[in-house]
């Protein structure tokens, strides 16, 4: 169900101003620039420019946002395909068959299918997102507070568990995101964990704390390189069959839309998205191929099938954002942050009362998809090279940026303070195996997940039977509870 009315006021809003539409070329650039920097995360490029967004309208600051995670998403994949070295984890199975391409001389054709398919798959998640934003929030506006508290813990436990290889830790990780979350003043006005610090009374800042946690313990994890890549090796990339390549995408569209399907699907899910989904894309393209001996070898739809879903992955990330107020990763975590900036509550009423915003964010995100064949052409050559860039020189400008960004929040020491704190902690918590995406996550949702919880003991008068008796927070409770220990437990019975 399409609501067209908002469709018609998205468009009037996208037409009367330019403002919007002149942070998407440098966004998209930014993030294909992050993202074929190994090691250096699109959530850290989109957490390092917030700050720098607190002076445009939420409109604008949203579309500079997720036109990096766009950008993002196909970077990735230039030095997987170019160097065996994925930007991210989500360009992981580009590798398998798109550095074999390249030891073959076809890196140009294999960056061309990368380039296709990301644009195609993120403009079909984009549709869904589309066609399914409105629905989806209506079901969601009949969930009450009891519902939304076990939703919140149930997408923290999922993050927590996906992204660590171990369950007490990322358990742990995301315990202390939302520890951290309900630092300062309660609404009851009980004050928490500030250590008599007044600069602590509304909360620990929220955005010098993702820029320590994401980008500065990132910086620290790589300062004993001399470079982000040691090989000193260079292609020489040719637009003509780049393109070449673009075009030969739609030679396979069973392909493309599976992937598409898989990533938006996956993506939807709190704490999955593009690093898991482009591996089963890939895994589920090779079982179903007649020849799947020749994946890792060379095969063109390995490269399709893998960066169809990494791309993909984010309109369905949107979708549990936008309707739900949860983020699905590292990048809709900044773009939480970014509506909590500008006041907004994510989540079905504000689809419900901004429905012309939401959409006005859909079809611009349409519109990145274009400019991102444009600039993925444009670029890629400089683009390639932005891996050979010293430590000694990366790692200052970036925690300038960091710095300046932190004081520019707070407007005292305090932003740039919880800047090298968390950074420290980010740093331990990486060394050790904890993921900073479930204490990140964790603390956006600990003000929230409090909430809830308050307001279903206001509306039980205090009696936990509340809970037991609401049929759909059972199933939610359930579902939570085998998310953890579903696997654990077949094993055992195994």
């Amino acid at each position: 169900m399409i609501d067209f009315s908002g469709v018609i006021g998205a468009l009037e809003l996208l037409s009367s101003s330019y403002t919007p539409w002149l942070v998407v070329f440098p966004g998209l650039l930014i993030g294909l620039i992050a993202g074929a920097t190994p090691g250096f995360q699109v959530s850290m490029a989109m957490a390092i420019v917030l700050p720098f967004t607190f002076s445009l309208d939420f409109l604008s600051s949203i579309l500079f946002l997720t036109a990096i995670f766009t950008g993002g998403g196909y970077g990735a994949s230039i030095p997987a395909i170019l160097m065996n070295i994925p930007g991210s984890s989500s360009a992981v199975a580009s590798a398998f068959d798109g550095y074999p391409m390249t030891k073959k001389g076809k890196y140009n054709h294999a960056l061309g299918l990368a380039l296709g398919a990301s644009c195609i798959g993120a403009a079909i998640s984009y549709i869904i997102l589309f066609l399914l934003i409105s629905p989806v929030s209506i079901a969601v506006l009949k969930l009450g507070p009891s519902e939304l508290f076990v939703v919140t813990l149930w997408g923290i436990s999922l993050i927590a568990l996906l992204s660590s290889d171990n369950l007490l830790k990322g358990l742990f990780a995301g315990g202390l995101g939302l520890l951290i979350g309900t630092v300062g003043m309660s609404a009851t006005g009980a004050i928490r964990g500030t250590f008599g610090l007044a600069e602590l009374l509304d909360g620990v800042p929220v955005i010098p704390a993702m820029i320590g946690l994401f980008a500065v313990s990132e910086l620290f994890s790589i300062l004993h390189q001399s470079h982000i890549v040691a090989d000193d090796g260079r292609q020489d990339v040719k637009r003509s069959d780049i393109l070449r390549g673009f075009f030969d995408v739609w030679s396979y569209p069973k392909i493309v839309l599976r992937g598409s399907l898989i990533g938006s699907l996956i993506g939807a899910v709190p704490g999955i998205g593009s690093s898991v989904s482009n591996l089963v894309s890939y895994a589920e393209t090779k079982r179903r191929d007649p020849d799947p001996s020749s994946f890792g070898k060379g095969n063109p739809k390995g490269v399709i099938a893998a960066e169809a879903a990494n791309s993909s992955s984010e309109g369905g990330s949107m979708v549990t954002l936008l309707a739900l107020g949860i983020p699905g990763g590292g990048g809709t975590a900044v773009l939480l942050a970014a509506f909590n900036v500008h006041n907004i509550t994510g989540g079905p009423r504000f689809i419900m009362e901004n429905t012309h915003i939401v959409y006005a964010i859909v079809l611009s995100n349409f519109a990145q998809v274009i400019l991102l064949f444009v600039l993925g052409l444009m670029f890629i050559r400089l683009i390639s090279l932005v891996v050979k860039i010293p430590i000694k020189f990366l790692v200052p400008t970036i925690l300038v940026c960091c710095v300046f960004g932190s004081y520019g929040v707070t407007g005292d020491i305090i932003g740039p303070i919880i800047v090298l704190a968390f950074g420290v902690l980010g740093w331990l918590m990486r060394l050790n195996g904890f993921p900073v995406a479930a204490t990140v996550i964790g603390i956006l949702l600990g003000r929230m997940a409090e909430g809830e919880l308050m307001r279903s003991f206001q509306i039980s008068g205090g009696e936990i039977e509340y809970f037991i008796s609401r049929p759909i927070t059972i199933v939610f409770l359930v579902a939570l509870l085998l998310s953890l220990f579903g696997g654990r437990v077949l094993r055992q019975l195994r």
